[in-house]
């Protein structure tokens, strides 16, 4: 996996070999309290790509590891070299997490899945979805991905959210990403703001959003 030397794409989710997995745990004394780890390249669970920061070794890939709440939520920092990563794929579309998520969520995910049937979700019910393990708590949030290719299409987009959000049992958040990769929180889109705070794999930034969707 040569090409993962760059910055994946913010969300996207890999899987280690577990060899190199073994190897990693065997140099971070700080992760030997963690039961769920040792194993957890051998189940074919995932990691999710993160953005670089300075205390990243150059030509690894900066990856993290958000623990389930039994594990008080503890967010690994974690890195791997290119060759240690067996690949990568995008979070997972609703339509395939939605089996995970409590039953009163359905209505509502459902009404998003008419929306927009390719819209995918990160966040608690992902990982429950991709692990099996118990992430999602009586206060969790749904986290989805939308992508959106003009201002018009978010506009539009931005205000059917809006609606479902209005009734639903749980916050909905998550962001529009544009063709670029870049992502804006889609509440902030609905705001009268002409900058708005935008990601990327790269880093955080102010942007106008007629440069983000013209």
């Amino acid at each position: 996996m040569a090409e993962a030397a760059a910055p994946l794409e913010r969300h996207h989710m890999v899987r280690a070999a577990p060899a190199a997995w073994t190897a990693m745990l065997a140099g971070r004394g700080d992760l030997a309290d963690e039961p769920l780890l040792a194993a957890w390249a051998q189940r074919g669970w995932p990691l999710i790509a993160r953005r670089p920061v300075c205390e990243d070794v150059p030509g690894t890939v900066p990856l993290g590891l958000p623990l389930p709440p039994a594990r008080e939520k503890r967010r690994l920092t974690l890195r791997l070299a290119p060759e240690d990563l067996v690949d990568s794929a995008p979070p997972p579309t609703l339509a395939d997490a939605r089996a995970a998520a409590p039953e009163a969520w359905r209505n509502t995910i459902a009404s998003l899945l008419a929306l927009d049937p390719q819209v995918r979700c990160f966040g608690s019910l992902a990982w429950q979805h991709l692990t099996g393990l118990a992430y999602l708590t009586a206060e969790s949030d749904l986290d989805l991905l939308w992508r959106v290719d003009s201002a018009e299409a978010a506009d539009a987009l931005a205000g059917r959210i809006a609606e479902i959000a209005e009734r639903a049992p749980m916050r909905i958040d998550g962001e529009f990403v544009t063709p670029a990769g870049v992502g804006v929180q889609w509440r902030e889109w609905r705001s009268p703001a002409r900058e708005l705070v935008a990601k990327d794999r790269y880093g955080v930034r102010l942007a106008d959003r007629a440069e983000l969707l013209p």
